[in-house]
């Protein structure tokens, strides 16, 4: 079911369903963060082993603050590019263990798209895993991904997203470490951290 009725997708989402909703790179599985039964659901629909952490995406760089810890190196890379197509580590504060496979890091990203702020500043953080089984290409529509999860999904439906995905920064320690280098290069990152 395709909806842009945020009241009912808020409700929905808080009562421990699960939506698919657009970002700026492709379409995420979203479950509250706080809900561990619905969280434990994004993992069994992707198939994903729970020893993977999830990737979380928030409305706000308040809202980061919430979340992890923001170091300086993290205040500069945030500045610079959130919202937008970077995903970063930092070290948790309040999530739920099963998000973060039980680890002291999360990671965390503001999607630059304005159906995804809406929903975000509605809901909370929520879920930012790709809506995909796990090991599979991702697709870039809300059909191709009801036939490859082979079930009706409630989602925020924004055309086709053929979005490269977001890069990965580990910002825990003193220097940035890439992990996934995607939508954002390294060599921009590192030109902020040094100029910064």
């Amino acid at each position: 079911m395709r909806t842009e009725n945020l009241s009912f997708i808020r409700r929905y989402v808080l009562e421990g369903g699960i939506i698919v909703y657009p970002t700026d790179t492709l379409y995420a599985l979203g479950a509250s963060v706080y809900n561990k039964d619905a969280v434990g659901k994004v993992f069994e629909i992707k198939r994903r082993p729970f020893s993977n952490p999830l990737p979380v995406a928030v409305s706000s760089k308040e809202e980061i603050e919430e979340i992890a810890f923001v170091n300086d190196l993290a205040k500069v890379i945030i500045n610079a590019f959130l919202p937008g197509p970077l995903t970063i580590i930092l070290k948790k504060k309040n999530i739920p263990d099963i998000v973060t496979a039980g680890l002291s890091n999360v990671a965390l990203r503001i999607p630059n798209n304005k159906k995804a702020i809406q929903l975000l500043s509605r809901t909370g953080p929520l879920t930012a895993t790709s809506a995909n089984i796990h090991g599979m290409n991702v697709p870039e529509s809300i059909e191709e991904i009801e036939k490859q999860l082979k079930m009706e999904i409630i989602a925020i439906d924004d055309g086709t997203l053929e979005g490269k995905p977001s890069t990965i920064v580990d910002l825990t320690k003193r220097k940035p470490r890439i992990l996934r280098e995607g939508a954002i290069s390294e060599e921009k990152i590192m030109d902020v951290v040094e100029g910064g």
